[in-house]
């Protein structure tokens, strides 16, 4: 998977993950009255509605882009229907040749680990029949529980060449309420940072690159250095880029000097770009998918100044 990533990125020269977190109010008044007049004002209208969303925005991207990023959490709120639609936004993506980055950020004892784990990287078992049903390239960890909790996952990494982004330094504003405490000289990113970087050790790629990376959001600059010296060999899932606040000049500490070693994501800089004061004059809501194309070609041209 670490490979494949890398080369894609290589190829389209944009190290850019497209985050596809649908909101009701970032879907277009014409595809949501659609769905609700086949449906009602119903979860299975909304699942319909964020398919359709999702599947234009790719149409418009995937030539752009190396990857995606759904959140579950989106999804997942509106029940069944909301994660049908997630499995086809998944399932459409991978038809277009991006790699898939689950952004689930799960965490629980082994043998529940375990079930995760098989669902959304590995396979499951029913009685002699095997089946895959998230069909995600990558997913994201949270590492509170410890290395028991991570291991299930590092399993189906090596026998389906799947790859793990574990929380490290997250972006949100209060990520230091825990992830800063100093833990006998050190922050307890760090440690987490050194443990991730052991867990990855035995999943190295050909590219010198492991199949666990980190998340490490793009509003910590300083900090990103510090965990790029102890993570040399991990590839960072970088959120937090526009519409959190980071720019382009706060991600060269992300990167190694190969120019490899980070992914950045944007998710409602870009599928809600429509909206943006930038775009709306140039774009109608019904060329939304159009406004974020133009968003993924001037973050690409803003990331290649720093590279």
């Amino acid at each position: 998977m670490i490979d494949k990533l890398i080369e894609t990125i290589e190829e389209k020269q944009a190290p850019i993950v497209v985050g596809l977190d649908p909101r009701l109010n970032f879907i277009p008044n014409h595809i949501k009255d659609n769905a609700y007049e086949v449906y009602g004002k119903t979860a299975r209208a909304v699942g319909e509605a964020f398919y359709r969303f999702n599947k234009e925005i790719i149409d418009n991207v995937y030539d752009l882009v190396p990857a995606v990023k759904p959140q579950i959490a989106m999804y997942e709120q509106y029940g069944p229907e909301g994660l049908e639609a997630y499995i086809k936004t998944i399932d459409y993506a991978k038809e277009k040749g991006l790699i898939v980055i689950g952004d689930i950020k799960r965490s629980d004892i082994a043998s529940t680990a375990e079930a995760y784990s098989n669902g959304h990287i590995g396979k499951i078992d029913i009685e002699g029949n095997s089946h895959t049903i998230f069909n995600q390239d990558a997913i994201t960890l949270n590492p509170y529980l410890g290395v028991d909790s991570i291991n299930p996952y590092i399993g189906n990494c090596k026998v389906y060449d799947k790859g793990l982004f574990i929380l490290v330094k997250t972006s949100n504003p209060n990520s230091g309420e825990f992830q800063d405490l100093d833990i006998g000289g050190e922050k307890l990113y760090e440690k987490v940072g050194h443990s991730v970087n052991k867990w990855g050790e035995e999943v190295i790629g050909k590219r010198g690159y492991s199949l666990v990376g980190a998340v490490v959001g793009a509003t910590h600059p300083e900090e990103a250095k510090v965990i790029r010296k102890l993570m040399p060999r991990s590839y960072f899932l970088v959120p937090g880029y526009g519409a959190q606040g980071a720019t382009a000049e706060d991600l060269k500490g992300y990167f190694n000097e190969d120019g490899l070693g980070a992914i950045i994501n944007s998710s409602r800089g870009i599928i809600a770009a429509y909206k943006n004061e930038k775009y709306r004059y140039e774009f109608t809501e019904k060329e939304f998918a159009l406004a974020s194309r133009k968003a993924v070609i001037e973050m690409k041209k803003d990331i290649e100044k720093i590279l």
